[in-house]
């Protein structure tokens, strides 16, 4: 009777754990194929960091020893104090020298930098002035050939003037002179009175 109660409780314990232990495995394999595709490799890869070199181990750490005498532990740690008084030593001469590397190879590019920025300014300097020379020989040139062009319609006009003047006088020359023609056949009123009798007697046409 109890093996019969106990094979009852086990097969409703089983039956009621049932869809938990199917929601558990359906979640297992859900988060095994999101992390298999997140953890798909890309298509393109970075190249692997170098191996990084690790220091050597300290000859201190460890290196003590107890001693039975405290003589002698006295001068074994001083001289591990010496010792170590050394390596700081030249530890810092190591780093003061590094740091004149530094400091050098700053300076060094900070006056190629300079040296950059002042052939930078003399080129643009330069370029400037080559621009500012150019515009001035254009001016100039402009400013020559309008002279240049005032001074032909200048003296084409002064020319056109002088023939109209030429031409004014020709006018008045030739008017004067058919007028000096004119005037020799003229009578004057002294005559006037023989030239009529003569022309009645004479009847030659006047």
């Amino acid at each position: 009777m109890a093996l019969a109660r106990f094979l009852h409780q086990s097969t409703l314990h089983r039956c009621h754990l049932r869809p938990f232990q199917k929601l558990l495995f359906a979640a297992q394999r859900l988060l095994f194929s999101s992390g298999s595709s997140s953890s798909a490799p890309p298509s393109r890869r970075s190249p692997p960091p170098p191996p990084h070199e690790f220091l050597k181990p300290c000859e201190f750490l460890g290196s003590w020893k107890p001693a039975s005498d405290p003589r002698e532990a006295e001068a074994r740690l001083d001289r591990l104090r010496k010792d170590y008084s050394k390596q700081v030593a030249q530890l810092r001469k190591e780093y003061v020298h590094e740091m004149e590397i530094l400091r050098a190879e700053k300076q060094r590019k900070d006056e190629a930098k300079r040296e950059a920025i002042r052939l930078a300014n003399e080129q643009r300097k330069a370029a400037k002035s080559a621009a500012a020379e150019t515009l001035a020989a254009q001016r100039k040139a402009f400013q020559e050939e309008f002279r240049q062009t005032l001074l032909k319609e200048r003296a084409e006009k002064l020319e056109s003037w002088r023939k109209k003047e030429q031409l004014r006088e020709e006018k008045k020359t030739e008017k004067k002179d058919l007028l000096r023609q004119q005037s020799s056949m003229w009578i004057s009123e002294e005559n006037l009175d023989k030239r009529i009798l003569e022309a009645i007697v004479d009847t030659t046409p006047l």
